[in-house]
């Protein structure tokens, strides 16, 4: 009998009721289970990118590493355990796991699906947790493969050119790294302080990828030491990854004082160990991550009661040598403010970061502008002047009657970066940045291609994101292969031809019309992989079936104004091995099956049925359907925590 809303009052905001806003009927299932004619579709398992890989700019493979975590995919060696087998399947995209998991922003976690829940899962910390391990176990990258003969020039060692190297060298390629510092890791090194990313933990993901055969050539500027003619004559092809590590002025009158400096000038300083004090009050204009750097590490510097010529700043920051008073003197902690044109609520910082920074003394103050740098007799900045505005179209107009001027011994730019292109100007296509063709290619250079902040400055993550996409195409043009466009969402995922294979299985492919049917036993039937262009909501996951589990969080030590001056210890705990279990338990594994058993429980005529392990152990083909015996009643579907399952079959 059909149930229409009439009789029964439809229960918003339940995510175990199965019908959109709107709807106002549904019928009793009963009448569909027992007239199979009804329908002509049987239950088809559909491999989908899970939103945390779709918001991950390097493309990591998060649900599959997740599943490892957790025990549902094992590896097929018994002697591996599953840490290391969780970090080879994280590393296939990103070689800086203990890096990334403390420093990255993580947009997987905004685009998690767990969010409708209660709260996302915890990937950096599983990612934090995983690259701990390697480190502290040991553990090296896969040999590099077969050599080709091919030489690859990549000019930058920031995360970049690290990535590149790494990708490279798996495909047996030679790789020479160009870098003018006299260490490796661009931004990693220089531009994020030490507190935020230990340097023995960066030392020790870098020199994992020189292991692999990677050579350098430190303290030498492409276009000075070495000409970009003499790089193509040597090599096959070039990567262009030199970042954006200069920064830029406050485009203001007066920004030229001599203590009114950019925040990579000074990140870098004090990265070097150059920089010791900072001054009495420093003012940081910005509003993104950078400036929250600049301001936590001014704050921590502090100033001396024992000032000399030579200890000023900028001189400092100009390469003087550092001083040696500061290690003696009396230290005091120096008054902080950063200015945001954002409200402070829509500044583009980590938030976490922004709490962080107020909490150690920081004043933030949103929703003004720099409107002039007021200079004394001497040259030097005596005061920075700010105002209130409003946006009149795409004009800024300041308000009158809103200035400001507050009172400095430094003035630190965080407004942006720049890309240094001395000796390199003929690349300089696109007003101080590179623009590419859609396989990163320096347009009219086929051998020139180019990944990281020269093409737009962003995050650590999108530039090792663009370093794999880079390290194909560089692959396909030594091969002499033409690439298509990549899928935005396909740099690195779960593989279940691969994991078939893993296994000691023989593949072998199937087409025609026979593709689907239930008599197949390989490992493909009734399976369609449309991961590489389709990104799975949650609205098509049974959110029901999820209990509400509170997030493992990572212990941060919290500073205040006292306890941060002189405090450049890691702020950031890991979770334990317990606690990054549970935390993996928490992954929904949205577009692929997690082993519920709901769609067997469900089943009213047994169609759907367990795969024995011995017989199919692919994580994916945990289940399987006798279509002699399905009905066609979506139940199976509908149940699906994942979304893994839908109706196709016939269409």
């Amino acid at each position: 009998m059909s149930v229409t809303s009439k009789d029964v009052k439809k229960t918003e905001g339940l995510t175990w009721r199965r019908f959109k806003d709107g709807d106002h009927e549904w019928h009793d299932r009963q009448e569909m289970i027992f007239q199979a004619s009804w329908t002509h579709k049987c239950p088809e398992y559909m491999l989908s990118t899970p939103p945390c890989q779709g918001s991950c700019p390097a493309g990591e493979d998060i649900r599959s590493y997740l599943n490892i975590v957790r025990g549902i995919e094992k590896p097929a060696d018994p002697k591996m355990s599953w840490q290391e087998f969780a970090w080879r399947r994280l590393t296939d995209a990103n070689p800086f796991p203990a890096v990334m998991g403390r420093v990255c922003p993580a947009p997987c976690e905004s685009g998690c699906n767990r969010n409708q829940v209660e709260d996302h899962v915890g990937i950096n910390s599983v990612e934090h947790f995983l690259g701990n391990w390697a480190l502290n176990n040991g553990l090296k990258f896969d040999p590099p493969g077969p050599d080709t003969g091919k030489k690859v020039a990549i000019i930058g060692g920031g995360p970049a050119g690290l990535a590149a190297a790494y990708q490279l060298r798996r495909m047996g390629h030679g790789v020479t790294i160009f870098d003018d510092h006299e260490e490796l890791g661009g931004m990693m090194r220089y531009g994020i302080p030490g507190f935020r990313t230990p340097r023995n933990v960066l030392d020790g993901e870098i020199q994992r990828i020189l292991d692999m055969g990677v050579e350098t050539r430190m303290n030498t500027r492409v276009g000075k030491d070495i000409s970009m003619e003499q790089i193509e004559k040597e090599f096959d092809a070039i990567i262009m990854g030199m970042g954006a590590q200069s920064g830029r002025a406050l485009p203001v009158p007066g920004a030229d004082a001599t203590n009114c400096v950019t925040a990579m000038a000074f990140l870098r300083a004090f990265n070097e160990g150059r920089l010791q004090h900072v001054g009495k009050r420093v003012l940081v204009i910005g509003g993104g991550d950078t400036s929250i750097d600049v301001a936590t590490v001014a704050r921590r510097l502090g100033h001396i009661t024992n000032v000399t010529e030579k200890d000023l700043p900028e001189h400092v920051l100009a390469g003087h040598s550092a001083h040696d008073v500061a290690s003696i003197s009396a230290r005091q902690g120096a008054e902080v403010k950063l200015f945001s044109r954002a409200t402070i609520d829509k500044m583009a910082a980590n938030k976490v970061e922004i709490e962080h920074a107020q909490a150690e003394g920081i004043e933030i103050i949103g929703g003004v502008t720099p409107v002039a740098v007021i200079k004394g007799p001497d040259g030097r900045a005596t005061h920075l002047r700010m105002a209130e505005f409003e946006m009149v179209g795409k004009e800024m107009k300041i308000k009158e009657g809103t200035e400001v001027d507050y009172e400095c011994d430094l003035i630190v730019s965080a407004i942006g970066q720049a890309v240094d292109f001395t000796g390199l100007e003929q690349y300089n296509n696109n007003n101080g940045l590179i623009k590419t063709d859609k396989l990163y290619r320096f347009p009219g250079k086929p051998n020139v291609f180019v990944a990281g902040d020269v093409i737009r400055p962003h995050l650590l993550t999108t530039a090792i994101g663009h370093a794999r996409i880079c390290a194909d195409g560089v692959d396909a043009y030594l091969k002499g292969i033409d690439m298509d466009k990549r899928p935005k969402v396909d740099v690195a995922h779960w593989d279940m031809v691969r994991r078939w294979i893993e296994t000691g299985h023989e593949y072998h492919d199937h087409h025609g019309q026979e593709w689907g049917t239930s008599q197949w036993k390989d490992v493909l039937h009734n399976f369609e992989d449309r991961s590489s262009r389709y990104i799975i909501p949650s609205t098509e996951l049974f959110l029901g079936h999820f209990v509400h589990t509170p997030r493992n969080k990572r212990e941060i030590v919290h500073l205040d104004k006292d306890s941060a001056l002189g405090n450049f210890d890691d702020r950031l705990g890991q979770l334990t091995e317990q606690q990054t279990i549970a935390e993996a338990k928490r992954c929904m594994s949205c577009g692929l099956c997690f082993e519920c058993d709901n769609c067997v429980v469900y089943c009213p005529q047994t169609a759907v049925f367990k795969v024995k392990k011995k017989d199919n152990p692919t994580t994916g083909r945990y289940v399987d359907t006798d279509y002699s015996k399905c009905i066609g009643c979506h139940i199976c579907a509908d149940v699906c925590p994942t979304g893994y399952i839908v109706m196709g079959m016939g269409d």
